[in-house]
C-alpha cells in the first residue's frame, strides 16, 4: 500500500497543478493547496530520482520535522522514541544526565540540574553553554537531537563540552547515564517555624508532594508547639512542566481570583484559570525565590502570587517563556508539541521574552567568594587579637547573633542558608515581613 503512495502523489500533484495555475477560473490564489503541489512533487522526484532506496519514513518524518522547527523553538515533531521520552520526564522518571535544556541565541544552555544526577555530581551548572555533545557541534542543535543523544542506558557514557561564563577556557566533561528520580519538592522546616519549599519543576506529582510536605510541616510544628510563621517557595532553576500543576500549586496560596489566561492567535481567549477558596492555605507570609532560569510554569505561579500581592518577589528576572504547547499524538505513535497561545499574568501582562521583575533584587554571589570573605573575617587583626591587651569592659558580654543572622538547627556556627546569599537575601526579607506583621499586631 505504502508503494501506491508515490503514483497517487503524481496524480494530486497533477491535479493540483492545473487547478491550481494561476489565470484558471476558480483558482484559489494562495490557497495552501498550491503549496501542497509543490510538495508532492518533491516528494515525487526524492524517489524517482535519488541516487539511493529512499527511506519514505525518513524522508516524511524529516518534512514534518522540518515545518514545525520552521516557527519557534518549542514547535517541534516528535518521533515515537522522543515522545515516550516526553511521557517519561512529566512522570518523574528517565534514564539520562540529568539535565533540563533550553536554547538561547542559537545554543543550548543547561537550564537546570536534577540533584544527585550525573550532571550535578559533574558539576554542571545552570547557564552552562554546550559546545559539542558526543562529538557533534552543539550550536544550532535541535533539541530533540540534544535529548536523544544525551538519553541512553544507564552505565553508558556520553562526552559533552561546554562553556561556561567567566571560564575562558571550554570544559571537557565525560558523563555516566543513569536512571534519574526527580523528586519535584524538597522541603526544609526552619528553626523559627519557616517552611523552605524548593520545587524542582511541574511535573504529575509536584502539587500532591507540595501539599504533602506543608501538612508534614503543619503537624512538625504543632508537636514544638507552635505554628507555621511563614513560607519560602524557592523556583530557582525551575524550567516549568504542566500548566496544571502551575495552576494547582498557585491554588494552594490564592483563594480567589485570575491565576492565569491563555489566549490564542488574535488575541482570543482560550482559557482561564482561577483560584477557589476550598482548601487555600492560611494567609502566611510568603517569600517566592526566581532567578533567569526560572521558567514557565515557574513565571506563571511567580506572576499569580506577584501580582494579587499574595507574595514578594526575590531574586532575578525570570527566563522569560510565556507561551504555552500542546501535544497531539499522531497515529503513527509520534507527536506534535505545538506552540498554540500566549499566557498573561492576572495584570495582563505577557512574560514572552521579557520575563518578570522581582521585587527585591538579589544577584546570587559564588558560594567560595562568600567563603573567603568568611574566612578574612574570622582572620581580620584587631586590638582583641594582641596578647595582653585591654579589655573594654570588666566583664565581657557573651555574644549573641544578630538578628539577621539566623542559625540553622544544631549549628551554633553557620547562618541558615550561609553559602546561598540569594536564599539568605530572601529569608531576611520574610523575617522582615514577619516582624512587620507583628508590630501592627500589636499596635
Amino acid at each position: 500500500m505504502r508503494r501506491l503512495f508515490w503514483p497517487a502523489a503524481l496524480v494530486v500533484a497533477f491535479l493540483l497543478g492545473v487547478w491550481l495555475r494561476p489565470g484558471v477560473v476558480g483558482a484559489d490564489v494562495g490557497s495552501p493547496f498550491e503549496n501542497l503541489s509543490i510538495f508532492t512533487r518533491a516528494l515525487a522526484h526524492l524517489e524517482t530520482s535519488y541516487v539511493e532506496e529512499v527511506d519514505q519514513d525518513a524522508v516524511i518524518q524529516g518534512a514534518i520535522r522540518g515545518m514545525a522547527e520552521s516557527l519557534d523553538p518549542h514547535t517541534v515533531y516528535l518521533d515515537p522514541n522522543e515522545y515516550a521520552q516526553l511521557t517519561a520526564d512529566t512522570q518523574g522518571r528517565f534514564a539520562g544526565i540529568g539535565v533540563e535544556i533550553s536554547v538561547r541565541d542559537g545554543w543550548l544552555i543547561v537550564l537546570g540540574v536534577f540533584e544527585g544526577g550525573p550532571a550535578d555530581r559533574a558539576g554542571l551548572q545552570p547557564g552552562d553553554r554546550f559546545l559539542h555533545i558526543e562529538g557533534r557541534p552543539a550550536r544550532d542543535m535541535r533539541i530533540s537531537d540534544a535529548v536523544r543523544i544525551m538519553r541512553g542506558e544507564p552505565g553508558t557514557e556520553v562526552r559533552v563540552g561546554i562553556r561556561r561564563t567567566d571560564v575562558e577556557d571550554g570544559l571537557e566533561v565525560t558523563l555516566e547515564r543513569a536512571f534519574i528520580d526527580v523528586n519535584p519538592v524538597e522541603a526544609k522546616l526552619l528553626p523559627d517555624g519557616v517552611l523552605y519549599l524548593e520545587l524542582a519543576g511541574f511535573q504529575e506529582n509536584t502539587t500532591r508532594e507540595l501539599r504533602r510536605a506543608i501538612d508534614a510541616a503543619i503537624a512538625e510544628r504543632r508537636r514544638q508547639g507552635g505554628e507555621l510563621t511563614g513560607v519560602l517557595l524557592d523556583l530557582r532553576n525551575n524550567p516549568g512542566g504542566l500548566l496544571s500543576q502551575a495552576v494547582s500549586v498557585a491554588d494552594e496560596f490564592l483563594g480567589e481570583g485570575l491565576i492565569v489566561s491563555t489566549k490564542a492567535r488574535g488575541g482570543e481567549v482560550l482559557h482561564e484559570a482561577h483560584a477557589h477558596r476550598r482548601g487555600t492555605r492560611p494567609d502566611w507570609p510568603l517569600v517566592v525565590l526566581v532567578n533567569g532560569y526560572s521558567a514557565s510554569a515557574a513565571e506563571i505561579v511567580a506572576g499569580a502570587l506577584h501580582d494579587h500581592e499574595r507574595a514578594v518577589l526575590v531574586g532575578t528576572r525570570t527566563f522569560g517563556k510565556g507561551s504555552v504547547q500542546n501535544v497531539v499524538e499522531l497515529p503513527d505513535g509520534s507527536a506534535l508539541k505545538i506552540t498554540i497561545a500566549r499566557y498573561y499574568t492576572p495584570s495582563g501582562e505577557s512574560i514572552q521574552a521579557t520575563g518578570i521583575e522581582p521585587d527585591v533584587e538579589v544577584e546570587q554571589l559564588d558560594p567560595s567568594l562568600i567563603q573567603r570573605a568568611r574566612l578574612v573575617g574570622e582572620h581580620q587583626l584587631r586590638e582583641s587579637s594582641l596578647e595582653g591587651h585591654l579589655d573594654g569592659r570588666e566583664v565581657a558580654p557573651p555574644r549573641t547573633p544578630e538578628r539577621d543572622e539566623p542559625r540553622t538547627e544544631g549549628s551554633d556556627e553557620q547562618p541558615t542558608f550561609a553559602d546561598d546569599h540569594q536564599a539568605r537575601m530572601a529569608y531576611q526579607t520574610l523575617r522582615a515581613v514577619l516582624a512587620d506583621r507583628a508590630r501592627r499586631g500589636s499596635e
